[in-house]
């Protein structure tokens, strides 16, 4: 069965072990950077990579949602997997496999190679956060968790912010391919770093690595899966993080280009607004809802407001910059209300199984942005009238519409989700037999 890392001995490091956990998670932070960095980078990009395939909207969709796919499928996985062969390995495998993926995505001749390298970067990527949460759990002490992580989830949303503005702006400048063969490099390099100075615990155990009762893992699991109280909360972050991952992820940039006439710089610095503002939310929310001993009020407001600026968008009005900005900056806060989901689900199970409800929880907005991105496309498509512009396809007002209001519906999901979630008080309620 599985073991639990007695926290004691977390208090008893030498000097030179609190100084390389300190090193080993700032490398592993920068890993989540680049893990931030290329889930969203094709929205930076999203005119360069249509002019460079020749593609339509739905192809260009589905490039986008291969990353989403694989991440999605590896999110249980991976967690067996750290727990097994240590997150030292599994980041290390992973990123040789994304920095693999990196080079041939920004050197694909075709959309078919294309496709590969970013299935290869979301294969490798996909083991950075529960590799890092793990880290954190074994190498600091148990109180400091919930910090650590809220501060390794800000430091990672700035992949997400360099992903917008900066990255259109370098891909103007340079190119979008030599952009990606560059993250490539660093990618190999954080992974050497990780082989050199992570250690998988302070000392390693003396019977090797644990083993695993694969019968106890898939009950445990099964357990999480049937309790109806975790599915509120893994459907606020399907319909939340889903419509995120989704337009974020590649839609934004010409959605604000075509609809609203912005220049592309303007666009790129409403997605980095986005991403800002989700950073920041990231970090307070969780306190706020700390702080009032509440879940489901917190919940339901900032869903609520999520839902409501998404009906906005929508409708395509014209607005004055200064309004947009705005707008952005608290589309990105309230998109951080699904960081709550985790605690949510984490609550109504029981303590040994956090990771297992955790995943369950988030692999709902992986799932979703990996089905609604190519729907996105294929629905705007439909109503496409044959304009082209720099070798990409020009969508009027009205096909943006339906593609926008189809992710509006993602994002109604999950604010009436929101009102099924059971109310924890911020303390694990679960109990057996009940």
């Amino acid at each position: 069965m599985l073991t639990n890392t007695n926290k004691k001995t977390m208090l008893d490091l030498t000097p030179e072990q609190k100084k390389r956990r300190w090193i080993a998670l700032g490398i592993v932070a920068s890993a989540y950077i680049l893990s931030f960095f290329q889930r969203f980078a094709p929205a930076g990009i999203a005119p360069d990579l249509a002019a460079a395939f020749q593609t339509s909207a739905a192809s260009l969709g589905v490039l986008a949602a291969t990353y989403f796919y694989v991440y999605t499928v590896m999110q249980i996985p991976t967690g067996i997997l750290v727990d097994t062969l240590g997150p030292r390995r599994i980041l290390l495998l992973g990123s040789l496999v994304g920095g693999a993926g990196s080079f041939l995505f920004g050197s694909a001749p075709t959309l078919e190679l294309a496709l590969l390298g970013r299935t290869l970067v979301g294969l490798g990527v996909s083991v950075t956060f529960i590799a890092m949460l793990k880290l954190i759990a074994v190498w600091f002490e148990e109180n400091r968790f919930a910090t650590l992580v809220g501060v390794c989830m800000l430091i990672g949303n700035l992949g997400s912010v360099l992903a917008g503005a900066p990255l259109s702006a370098l891909a103007q400048a340079s190119g979008w391919r030599g952009v990606f063969i560059g993250v490539g490099i660093v990618s190999l390099a954080l992974g050497t770093l990780c082989w050199l100075i992570v250690r998988d615990a302070p000392a390693a155990p003396a019977g090797g690595r644990p083993k695993f009762d694969r019968t106890v893992v898939l009950g445990s699991l099964w357990s999480v899966v049937r309790n109806r109280d975790t599915w509120p909360a893994a459907l606020v972050n399907t319909g939340m993080s889903g419509a995120f991952f989704t337009f974020a992820g590649l839609w934004a940039t010409p959605y604000l280009m075509q609809v609203h006439g912005m220049a592309r710089s303007v666009a790129a610095t409403h997605l980095s607004l986005w991403f800002g503002g989700f950073a920041v939310g990231c970090l307070f929310l969780g306190g706020i809802s700390d702080r009032l001993g509440r879940r489901k009020p917190v919940m339901i407001a900032v869903s609520h407001v999520f839902a409501a600026i998404w009906l906005f968008l929508a409708l395509g009005q014209g607005m004055p910059l200064a309004v947009s900005y705005a707008l952005f900056a608290l589309l990105g806060l309230s998109t951080a209300g699904f960081s709550l989901s985790w605690a949510c689900a984490k609550e109504v199970n029981p303590p040994l199984l956090s990771g297992m409800s955790t995943s369950v929880a988030n692999m709902g907005g992986f799932l979703c942005a990996a089905i609604m991105q190519p729907v996105v496309g294929w629905i705007m498509d439909l109503g496409w009238r044959g304009e082209m512009l720099g070798g990409s396809r020009v969508y009027d007002a009205a096909a943006w519409r339906w593609g926008v209001g189809a992710v509006a519906l993602c994002a109604l999901l999950g604010a009436l989700s929101s009102w099924w979630i059971r109310e924890t008080r911020c303390r694990n309620v679960w109990q057996a037999g009940g």
